[in-house]
């Protein structure tokens, strides 16, 4: 029996057969044909066959998802665990009577089954099946809207509870029945205006209102920067982004820049594949559909990307396309940019994209930061977690906005808090309040009035000095108004991204705590900052530093919140995220200098511990934008 790459085959020997049978194989090539649902419209009982989580992802949206069934079998034959020690869970599944779940310790074939007392839709079923194999795990927000879309649901909206696949709108009398419906076409979107909030029209590659224009959107769980590691440089491998004409779909593909051309019908290379030892070469279509995962591996090998060319032939999806491939931090220039497609992508991503890349004899910091930034515009201005917002923002204005953070922050030194207090006012990210607790100490009338005019919310309260940092830390939370509380430490640095860093890695990481690591290290005793690459960026696992970690207030209760001990509050914070079955997550270093003195520290290794990873070393502190540490005026520092 031929199996398609990306398709439905119905098995069974009889007509009645096919009622309660139906097999769809999922491959991570691109170039299948679409998933048909049974020709009954519903499958007693389906099997989802697919190589790896991002094809299953895939069938979200295609209008087989609408399709009910009452048993569901899911087999991801390459499954990867995001880290050792994984703890899936299965979502909420309406009338659930029995599940059973295999995940290989060290990966492989992972297997799912599910029993239902009712049929449910395929997509309902996909949600609650996929928080069983990789992260998810929405931003908090006080409030949001129920998404329905009409037939089929677009590649780039994220997997959430809330999100579901209908065939047709129904009535509520108790409750207005949609608060936003996405449709192909705006026929199809006729409806009284009490059954639904916003009707909008949406497609594989955005969405858009009245006489906007369109917005692109992505999922950033499938483009994202999880796994880009540190090297960066001229040297480093660059590929070349290539679009290529078709017979009635036109094409793109990347190819290494110093190899021989590219041969005329490569086949898709992955970590996982045969031939994964070849020259790396993705290839796909301009449809605007999420990266595949062969695309995604062989994407990520390269460091740099340069597009000499886009023809416009397809502006969406090559917009779309652009945009999913700056997110995965892969350094992308793109020079010129035709008007149909620059008009679709957000104006700070444009910016970073038409830049010169750093010279030759170029730091490599300065490539890194390069990335850092593209990745960070293309996610703030496309991830559909943010900008969907903006398509909505006439009708609920306030569900645009992002979710909002308390930076909460403990000190019994008040001479440290003019300089921490102005970094935190500094930042870029707009939902941001600071609680302030001194512990055990008082401020000055005038130091306390210079604090309550940094221009952020604040709160001021005072703790025993007999209370635990741990308690106080638990009072300083209880007093937290933002869906994510972030721990600040009074004598770190943060650089004016810092907060948009923390949140934007824990939207596409799915992890329950994210953070970032020690890796810049001022030690004062000896004047110089050394760069310290003990531990990956952009990974899964602990740990992370204490003064960079964020996460969502009701899962820092619901693990029990703050231990009440003297010191490593934080490390006893991570182990009880990680024995809840949460994960950690490391994002990029830039942006946080974390400092050294002779003196005051809980935690005291020595300076041997953070000189003998020591690499790159500044006198001072590397003088960036990006550590907030370059004001005008003020001589650059050059690296030793």
């Amino acid at each position: 029996m031929a199996e398609n790459a990306v398709g439905g085959v119905v098995r069974g020997g009889s007509p009645d057969h096919r009622r309660w049978w139906w097999r769809v194989r999922l491959t991570d090539r691109p170039d299948g044909r679409p998933v048909s649902g049974p020709t009954t419209g519903a499958a007693r009982r389906a099997l989802v066959d697919a190589d790896s989580v991002a094809a299953l992802r895939r069938l979200l949206a295609e209008p087989a998802a609408a399709t009910p069934t009452r048993q569901l079998v899911v087999r991801v034959r390459r499954w990867r665990p995001p880290t050792a020690g994984w703890s899936g869970r299965l979502g909420p599944v309406p009338g659930l009577r029995r599940h059973r779940v295999r995940l290989p310790r060290g990966g492989g074939n992972a297997r799912l089954s599910v029993d239902l007392a009712e049929p449910v839709p395929l997509h309902d079923l996909l949600t609650a099946a996929l928080a069983v194999l990789a992260p998810v795990r929405p931003l908090p927000r006080p409030a949001s809207a129920d998404v329905a879309a009409v037939g089929v649901a677009p590649g780039w909206l994220p997997v959430d509870a809330n999100h579901s696949v209908t065939g047709a709108l129904t009535t509520n009398p108790e409750i207005r029945g949609y608060d936003v419906v996405l449709a192909p076409d705006a026929a199809t979107l006729a409806a009284p205006s009490d059954l639904v909030g916003v009707a909008v029209t949406a497609g594989g590659t955005g969405a858009r209102v009245a006489n906007r224009q369109p917005l692109v959107l992505i999922d950033s769980a499938v483009a994202n920067p999880v796994g880009r590691g540190r090297r960066y440089g001229p040297t480093e491998p660059t590929g070349v982004l290539e679009f290529l004409p078709g017979d009635p779909v036109p094409g793109w593909q990347v190819r290494p820049a110093e190899s021989v051309p590219a041969p005329a019908d490569p086949a898709p290379v992955g970590a996982d594949s045969p031939a994964a030892g070849a020259v790396p070469v993705a290839r796909g279509g301009l449809a605007g559909a999420p990266l595949s995962g062969d695309q995604l591996a062989a994407i990520r090998r390269f460091t740099h990307l340069i597009c000499p060319d886009v023809p416009a032939v397809a502006p969406a999806a090559e917009a779309t396309l652009l945009a999913q491939l700056a997110a995965t931090g892969a350094v992308l220039r793109v020079p010129q940019l035709p008007p149909a497609v620059a008009d679709r992508l957000a104006e700070p991503l444009l910016a970073v994209l038409h830049s010169d890349l750093p010279g030759v004899g170029a730091d490599p910091l300065e490539w890194e930061i390069r990335s850092v930034r593209q990745r960070s515009a293309a996610l703030r201005g496309h991830a559909a977690a943010f900008a969907a917002g903006d398509v909505t923002a006439d009708t609920f204005p306030a569900l645009a906005a992002p979710p909002s953070v308390s930076a909460v922050l403990v000190t019994r030194r008040p001479e440290y808090l003019p300089d921490v207090v102005r970094q935190l006012a500094g930042q870029t990210y707009p939902e941001l309040e600071i609680v302030l607790c001194l512990h055990g100490i008082e401020l000055t009338a005038d130091l306390r009035a210079r604090l309550g005019e940094c221009g952020r919310p604040i709160q001021i309260f005072s703790a025993p000095a007999g209370f635990s940092f741990g308690e106080v830390m638990g009072a300083a939370t209880a007093r937290a108004r933002g869906s994510l509380v972030t721990k600040v430490d009074d004598d770190d640095v943060y650089g004016p991204e810092h907060i948009w860093d923390l949140v934007l890695a824990r939207e596409y990481s799915g992890a329950m705590l994210v953070g970032k690591a020690a890796e810049f290290v001022v030690l004062q005793m000896l004047g110089v900052t050394v760069r310290r690459a003990a531990v990956p960026p952009e990974a899964y696992g602990a740990p992370v530093a204490g003064g960079t970690m964020l996460m969502a207030r009701g899962d820092l209760e619901a693990v029990g919140g703050w231990r009440p001990v003297p010191r490593s509050v934080d490390r006893g914070l991570m182990d009880r995220v990680l024995r809840a079955g949460g994960l950690i997550y490391r994002t990029h270093p830039l942006g946080y200098l974390y400092e050294r003195r002779a003196a005051g520290h809980t935690w005291d290794a020595g300076l041997d511990y953070f000189l003998r990873r020591g690499g790159q070393q500044w006198d001072g502190v590397p003088r960036h934008p990006e550590f907030g540490t370059s004001p005008v005026g003020l001589p650059e520092v050059t690296a030793r």
